[in-house]
């Protein structure tokens, strides 16, 4: 009994499903749908259905205890909600009848009846059978849940017909129908409600579906429910009907039509898969997997919504799907990515036009695998397409795959590559046209706005194709570029007009009316008014400039970084440093040397004979000198020997001096080479200082064969090449000797060798003495100005390249110390290198005793600042002005240049001061020697300078600065090591002129006369007191000075001593009065072999007093005392006590003047600014020193051998620097007077045939000029390649003959002429200016000049014919006298020279210019000739007129018109006379690149 209070259990149901069964042959190869009908009923999710069920089993499995031998499954039970909320339990049965798998046949079972009669049976009975859940359970129960039948029976309380409405499978529907309505006969009998399914209606045949209708509705109450139970459509509606037709208490079920319910159903899971795949998207990551996100969704409502609906396969299928399109979208962006970067990895690749305009995309692909970069664009990967390799992931590799450039889409980029390039191209070349459209566009200014200019370019052809944007950013551009010009301009016009700025005191503030003043005068200026519409840009830098102008600092530099200020300290750490290091001690003991290490140098076995000679005079080694012996270690090396340098300095042998001997011409050429690239390697090495400081001596060996033939010339080369190398040159002694060297020529190079140990020593090592070494006996600053177009190591070259420059004292990083040979004595000369801002300063308040002045001729605002500056200076204090350039050749190419170096020589003439120009392209100017001669007048001017500067800090209280210079303990006199001499005399040009009246350096036999000091110089050594030498050399301290005895002078005559005495007796009488004048030696007494000094100077110039003329006031008679070069003789021998002291207390009120008041180009440019009444002095007082000055003719650049036209094969080793001397021109000028006619007489001299310039030997080159020609071929065959080669290709070349080729190119091509004759110039690949002055070069080797000689002198005769017909008739006369080699190669280069001229529009070169490139080339004229200088012109304006005229001269033409006939007609008789206010330098036409950038190493001889 159940107990009362239990509920009652829900009302079970079992319902038996039904339908055609049996085997093949009775159904088919299919069922009917039964068992996937229970399966979707039983289990409705999707994981669970199985969609295949087989009815044909084994023995084994027909027994398990799933089937139990019974031809029935048990499908288990389901519990169900009713609407009413009751539930109830459904049992589900299928019949079904299985077969044998062996036999195909049913199985035997407990129950034997046909499958109708079981079918149809109510009561099921089977122990422990199992609930049945799909095929694989069968054999593995274990495996799946295991449930048995209730109680092992079951009451069948309905049925459930299936009937299969599909096409089937082999079977007919009406066989089908027929079983059913058996099935359903016996089916009735039991009373049992029954329903109709019809199954697989997913795939239902409609007149099934209608024949099943047909047959229900003959049937009582026989319903009808179409399902499918794949889709799960009607399926729980059939049972549910089934059941409500069992429990009467249910409502009548509810029958839906197959569409309608499948609608519902799809909708359903429609609405499910949306709902899933929204969650899915959620993952955007597509390395997910489906393991990881199933975890996190299964709680998840439509994540279990879409699973019981769809499965988990579905589920996961979407997933898949979902994470594969992640992974195409990655790769797709990657891709874009990639073909996004190709345009720039092409622009870098493959950036030129020019170079892939006509390449395909598989030959673009070849050009981009050979660049160097390609590794850092592309990625070539192992594994092919990148899309499938994980280069995908690689998101940090921003490299594009090399195979994807193998799609389409790569090579379209490409293409469009390739357009974007021409059209930028022609976008940039448009933007350019437009760009020089606006630069042709005068009226525009800076600051107009584009609107103004808009309409003015509106029908540009440039400006309609570019943008607007384009447009505007060129004008904007161009705006930029002209008012960044503008401004500079402006600034540099404030520069040029230094004078107006600096006339007030540092830290002034200038005044309204100097405001009122400045704007005036630059109003009228056209660079003020530029920047007119920008007038508070203007007003800005205007007063930026005041403000730098007043209070002047290095950091407030207008020049920034490159302020000279910062450049010199910088330099000067740098230089200084390096030369302060790596002090040996080689010479240390050399003061009891005993051993001499000799380094011989010769060509061809030369260098072998002299040390066998020096042996052949020497025992064991040791050789007896001046009675003591030495032991000599020789080393003779030839000259030709590649191990030069490495045997010259080893750790083992280090030389003291090197014996340089030569015989020839061509040794000479290659001694000269190898001293330079000696001193060249230790100067860029500097490894030891001493090597640089390595006394070299040349040494000519005796002519035994040709004694009175080359002897004469070998010593004019070699002692050319002594002077410029400063060494002492060992001549061959007078009279003969049988062999090459003679024993007192080795003595005499031993002397020298054992002096410069000597003078090394005292260099390296001084014996401490009681001077300070911080003391300096001169005190120079030199100025340049900031911005200037030269580097400051250009002007720092003089002193640094010295081996007697060393550091200043700590502190002053602006300086440097120079130990120079001055008269007798060494001098310490301390040289401060500022800006002219910062020098300013040091101007007003420091001690200065001389002033350096540079300035750059191509810069008129440096000549400005000069001015300005010099303006302002004493003329008490000596002066040296600096033009800084190029080369020779700008004087003659550049007006503006010519210009202000005359300008500067000419400021220099009015203030008698010295001037001489550096050379940034020449490298001979770089010695101390460039300022000898100012430094000498400094020093003689020293106490003059000294008094004046403490009698004006006694006059006047000046503001305190920071010194420039340390004050010296001892007062304002620095010289107290050195014991003064009266006769101190200055030491000698170090380059003389080489004319007939001037020797380059003193005979042999006067050599024991003069001494070598640290720069080679020689001076003359005076007779003075052995004590006097003692204590000089030994550095002791000097006894008190005693009265010295006047030094007699060589070549001087003597002075009357009563006369001296009478001059003496009245200056100390009357010192007020003029001194008288001393009647001194006529010329003609003198000797002309001094070619130092002239005997007024030499005996009477005291150092206490200028050489210039200065008007002072006297108080007593208001007259002007005129004091010029006084003489004075103190016989004491004291300065202190003597003239000099006396004359400045006796005009104790006269103050020096400025130099602006000696100087008419000075006072007449303050003067134009100055519109006050305030000045120093009055226009009278400022020029009566001018007036007064000495009459003697400026022959200006005269006297200058670098300012005369430079052969250094002929006219010997020039100046390095152009110089000039006011003094030294007057004393000069007495000598040529003598010796004009004695020239002139000379003039028929043979010129010296010219050393060969290669360095190579040739057959061809320099070889006389008849012997390559023939009668055929009159033109030499290098002269017709070259000229065919000019005028194919480079005709209108610019600058063409004037623009120098690279010189190695020029060698390169005669050299493989001279291997090849046939060579052709296109394949050498060289350019036409190294072809032109290959050919230049070729007129340059000649022996003798194209244009003879012979008719120089009638060429020049006939240039002076006034008339023009007739000059021209007698020209052409004298050139049919040409020989007729020359002739035909001389009409030959003028026709191709007329040729050239006539292009002049593009290639430049006029006539005149082309004259002036070639006349040196065709007549080499005599330089050595003084006379020559008044002709320069004349033989330029031959050659042009020849060019001009070249078809009347050779082709019987018309005369042409030439552009002007001042080119024509004679110059002027007197063309180097000074001429107020102003004329040009006389300076040489511009020579050959070659001759432009001598090279020391390469050219020792200046043999080009």
């Amino acid at each position: 009994m159940m107990a009362k209070n239990r509920e009652p259990r829900p009302p079970s149901y079992a319902i038996s499903v039904v339908g055609l069964s049996g085997t093949e042959k009775d159904k088919g190869n299919c069922g009917v749908g039964k068992s996937c009908l229970c399966n979707r009923f039983v289990r409705s999710k999707a994981d669970d259905y199985y969609p295949e069920h087989t009815s044909v089993l084994s023995t084994i499995d027909f027994g398990g205890r799933v089937v139990n031998n019974d031809h029935f499954l048990y499908w288990g039970d389901v519990t169900q909600s009713g609407e009413d909320g009751i539930e109830c339990r459904i049992h589900v049965i299928e019949q079904t009848e299985f077969i044998d798998d062996q036999t195909f046949l049913p199985h035997r079972s407990t129950n034997l009846q046909p499958y109708i009669k079981r079918a149809a049976a109510s009561k099921l009975q089977s122990a422990e059978k199992l609930m049945y859940i799909c095929t694989d359970q069968l054999g593995l129960e274990q495996d799946f849940e295991q449930k048995q039948m209730p109680e092992g029976k079951l009451s069948i309380d309905g049925f459930l017909l299936c009937i299969d409405v599909s096409q089937g499978c082999n079977r007919k529907f009406d066989d089908q129908l027929k079983f059913v309505n058996n099935l359903y006969i016996q089916l009735s009998k039991s009373k049992k409600p029954i329903i109709i399914a019809a199954t697989k209606c997913d795939e239902c045949v409609d007149h099934y579906l209608r024949e099943v209708q047909a047959f229900a509705s003959n049937k009582k109450n026989l319903v009808v429910v179409e399902t499918s139970a794949r889709f799960n459509v009607n399926v729980e509606t059939c049972f549910t009907a089934l059941v409500q037709m069992m429990d009467k208490t249910r409502g009548k079920p509810k029958i839906i039509p197959y569409l309608d319910a499948y609608k519902t159903q799809r909708q359903l899971v429609v609405t499910a898969t949306d709902k899933f795949e929204k969650l899915v998207q959620t993952v955007r990551d597509y390395h997910a997997t489906w393991k990881t996100v199933s975890n996190k969704l299964k709680n998840h409502p439509d994540y279990e919504e879409y699973i019981n609906l769809e499965g988990t396969k579905k589920a996961k299928n979407t997933f898949s799907k979902h994470i594969e399109q992640l992974k195409q979208e990655h790769i797709r962006k990657r891709r874009e990515e990639y073909i996004n970067a190709l345009p720039r990895a092409l622009n870098t690749l493959l950036s030129n036009l020019d170079e892939i305009e006509h390449l395909n995309w598989s030959e673009a692909l070849k050009l981009i695998e050979k660049r160097s970069d390609f590794q850092s664009c592309f990625v070539v990967l192992e594994k092919t397409p990148w899309d499938e390799t994980d280069h995908i992931d690689k998101v940090n590799d921003r490299r594009i795959p090399f195979d994807l450039l193998t799609t389409l889409e790569a090579e379209k980029v490409y293409q469009n590559h390739v357009q974007h390039l021409i059209s930028e191209k022609r976008r940039v070349e448009m933007k350019e046209k437009f760009k020089k459209t606006l630069e042709k566009i005068q009226f525009i200014s800076p600051g107009q706005p584009w609107e103004e200019v808009l309409c003015f370019v509106m029908e540009d052809e440039a400006f309609k194709y570019i943008t607007d944007g384009d447009s505007k950013e060129v004008y904007s551009r161009h705006q930029r570029e002209i008012v960044e010009k503008a401004k500079e301009e402006f600034q540099e016009m404030l520069f040029e007009h230094s004078e107006l700025f600096y006339d007030l005191d540092l830290n002034a503030t200038p005044s309204s009316d100097k405001m009122s003043e400045i704007h005036a005068v630059l109003s009228e200026e056209p660079r003020y008014k530029a920047l007119q519409k920008l007038a508070p840009d203007r007003e800005s830098l205007l007063l930026k400039h005041i403000g730098f102008v007043y209070h002047p600092t290095k950091e407030t530099c207008l020049s920034g970084q490159n302020c000279t200020d910062i450049k010199v300290e910088q330099l000067l750490a740098n230089s200084l440093l390096q030369q302060d290091h790596g002090r040996s001690n080689l010479y240390h003991d050399s003061a009891n040397i005993d051993k001499v290490n000799l380094f011989i140098l010769g060509k061809d076995g030369l260098a072998q004979e002299l040390a066998n000679e020096i042996r052949t005079q020497s025992t064991d080694d040791e050789y007896a000198l001046d009675g003591k012996i030495y032991e000599l270690d020789l080393r003779p090396v030839d000259a030709k020997s590649p191990y030069l340098l490495t045997q010259l300095w080893t750790s083992t042998f280090k030389p003291h001096g090197c014996f340089c001997v030569f015989n020839s011409i061509e040794s000479l050429n290659f001694i000269g080479e190898c001293i330079g690239k000696i001193r060249t390697e230790a100067s860029q090495i500097r490894r030891d200082k001493y090597m640089a400081n390595l006394s070299f001596t040349l040494i000519l060996a005796n002519q035994r064969d040709s004694i009175s033939k080359n002897l004469p010339i070998l010593r004019h080369q070699g002692q050319q090449l002594a002077n410029k190398l400063q060494c002492p040159f060992v001549d061959v002694p007078a009279g003969t000797y049988p062999r090459k060297f003679n024993e007192a020529q080795i003595k005499q190079a031993l002397r020298g060798v054992l002096e410069a140990v000597k003078h090394n020593f005292d260099v390296v090592s001084p014996v401490p003495t009681i001077k300070d070494l911080s003391e300096a006996d001169l005190r120079i600053v030199m100025c340049a100005m900031c911005g200037d177009p030269f580097s400051v190591d250009l002007i720092l070259s003089p002193f640094l390249d010295s081996h007697s420059c060393s550091a200043a004292q700590a502190g002053q990083s602006n300086s440097l110390m120079l130990d120079k040979m001055i008269g007798e004595k060494r001098r310490r000369i301390q040289i401060t290198i500022l800006s002219y801002h910062s020098s300013i300063g040091v101007r007003k308040d420091e001690l200065v005793h001389g002033y350096i002045l540079v300035y750059s001729a191509k810069r008129k605002a440096s000549m400005g600042m000069l001015r300005a500056f010099l303006s302002e200076v004493q003329d008490t204090i000596p002066v040296q002005l600096v033009a800084v350039t190029d080369s020779q050749a700008d004087f003659f190419e550049n007006e503006a240049i010519k210009e202000l170096m005359t300008e500067g020589e000419h400021i220099a003439t009015e203030i008698t001061a010295k001037f001489t120009a550096l050379y940034s392209l020449s490298q001979y100017h770089r010695q101390t020697e460039v300022f000898t001669l100012f430094f000498s007048d400094v020093l003689e001017k020293k106490n003059m300078i000294e008094n004046s500067y403490i009698s004006d800090s006694t006059r006047e209280s000046t503001h305190t600065s920071e010194d420039v210079f340390p004050r010296s303990p001892r007062g304002s006199s620095l010289d107290y090591n050195y014991p003064d001499s009266e006769d101190d005399t200055e030491g000698p040009p170090p380059y003389s002129p080489i004319g007939d009246d001037v020797r380059l350096l003193p005979t042999p036999s006067d050599r024991s006369k003069y001494r070598l000091d640290l720069e080679g110089n020689e001076y003359p050594i005076h007779s003075t007191p052995l004590n006097c030498h003692d204590h000089e050399r030994n550095h002791k301290v000097p006894p008190p000075i005693k009265p010295k005895p006047l030094v007699p002078k060589t070549n001087v005559k003597k002075l009357d001593p009563n006369l001296l005495k009478t001059i003496e007796a009245g200056i100390g009488k009357n010192p007020r009065k003029q001194p008288s004048r001393v009647p001194t030696a006529p010329p003609e007494d003198i000797d002309p072999s001094d070619n130092y000094a002239e005997p007024i100077d030499t005996i009477f110039k005291h150092k206490g007093f200028a050489d210039d003329i200065y008007a002072v006031p006297d108080d007593s008679q208001n007259r002007i005392i005129k004091v010029r070069n006084s003489i004075v003789l103190n016989a004491q021998g004291d300065e202190e006590n003597g003239y000099s002291d006396r004359l400045s207390r006796g005009h104790g009120e006269r103050r020096p003047s400025k130099y602006k008041y000696k100087s008419k180009t000075l006072f007449s440019k303050a003067k134009s600014y100055y519109r006050r009444t305030h000045s120093d002095a009055s226009d009278d007082e400022a020029f009566t020193t001018s007036k007064t000055k000495r009459k003697g003719r400026h022959r200006g650049s005269e006297e200058d051998p670098l300012l005369s036209p430079v052969e250094t094969w002929k006219g010997g080793i020039d100046n390095p620097a152009i110089t000039s001397d006011q003094e030294l021109d007057d004393k000069k000028m007495k000598k040529k007077t003598q010796k004009t006619k004695e020239e002139k007489k000379k003039k028929k001299t043979k010129p010296l045939n010219p050393p060969i310039r290669r360095n190579w030997e040739s057959n061809y080159f320099g070889m006389p000029l008849q012997d390559l020609v023939t009668v055929e071929k009159p033109i030499p065959l290098f002269v017709e390649k070259c000229v065919q080669f000019i005028e194919d290709t480079g005709l209108c070349t610019e600058g063409l003959y004037r623009v120098s080729g690279n010189k190695t190119d020029q060698d390169n091509i005669q050299k493989q002429f001279d291997q090849d004759h046939s060579i052709s110039l296109e394949s050498m690949e060289v350019t036409v200016n190294a072809v032109a002055g290959a050919l230049k070069a070729f007129f340059a080797d000649l022996p003798d000049p194209l244009v003879p000689y012979s008719l120089h002198q009638e060429l020049l005769e006939t240039s002076k014919i006034l008339d023009k017909t007739e000059r021209l008739h007698e020209l052409k006369e004298i050139v049919k006298k040409f020989p007729p080699v020359n002739y035909d190669v001389f009409k030959y280069i003028i026709t191709h020279l007329n040729r050239v001229s006539q292009q002049y529009k593009t290639n430049f070169m006029t006539a005149d210019n082309l004259s002036i490139c070639f006349w040196p080339t065709l007549m080499r004229p005599d330089f050595e000739n003084r006379a020559f200088l008044s002709t320069t012109k004349i033989h330029q304006s031959v050659i042009e007129t020849f060019i001009q005229q070249c078809q009347f001269f050779f082709y019987n033409g018309e005369v042409v018109e030439a552009p002007t006939a001042a080119a024509c007609q004679p110059p002027p008789s007197n063309p180097v006379q000074m001429v107020e206010p102003m004329v040009p330098l006389q300076l040489p036409p511009p020579l050959q690149p070659q001759l432009i950038q001598p090279q020391l190493p390469a050219d020792p001889l200046g043999i080009i």
